[in-house]
């Protein structure tokens, strides 16, 4: 018996946790959604992830801060620390699940920067800390261009004062 080649097209996908799964291409099958380009800021994935452990200590299946902090080998300072996005205005939450992808350097808003908002317990002032987070950003990243381009800015040495 002579041995037989079977040629047939395919697509490998990655599922959750590192899972791939394999599906046969069909030929007038129409190609999957585009992804966008640039990555997830790390504070919209933070925010996603408080949401859920908030979800998962309501409906009893994570008991405590402390579980959580075992279970995703992290300090219960930093559960802490992604938890306290909750304490956010709901538009600022939804503000940090839509920020847009990162295409290169650093994340613009960091973990740190948000602590102080979030420990505010007054909306309205949270509001006003987070427009001028946002309006700092824009201030640093003009600064930045016009340095590119050769304009005023010219950055402090570590030495000096601020």
């Amino acid at each position: 018996m002579r041995p037989r080649t079977i040629e047939r097209a395919f697509k490998i996908e990655r599922r959750p946790h590192g899972e791939k799964h394999m599906e046969e291409a069909l030929p007038n099958q129409k190609p999957g959604p585009m992804v966008e380009s640039g990555r997830v800021a790390r504070v919209s994935r933070w925010m996603a992830l408080a949401l859920r452990f908030d979800d998962l200590i309501q409906r009893g299946e994570i008991e405590s801060y402390s579980n959580l902090a075992d279970l995703g080998h992290v300090t219960r300072a930093r559960i802490t620390q992604i938890m306290n996005l909750l304490n956010l205005a709901p538009d600022l939450q939804e503000a940090l699940l839509f920020l847009p992808r990162i295409q290169e350097g650093r994340d613009p808003v960091t973990l740190g920067q948000l602590q102080a908002i979030a420990l505010e317990p007054l909306w309205h002032k949270q509001r006003r800390m987070w427009r001028w987070q946002l309006q700092e950003r824009n201030r640093l990243a003009n600064q930045g261009a016009e340095s590119a381009e050769g304009g005023q800015f010219v950055p402090k040495s570590r030495s000096q004062k601020c």
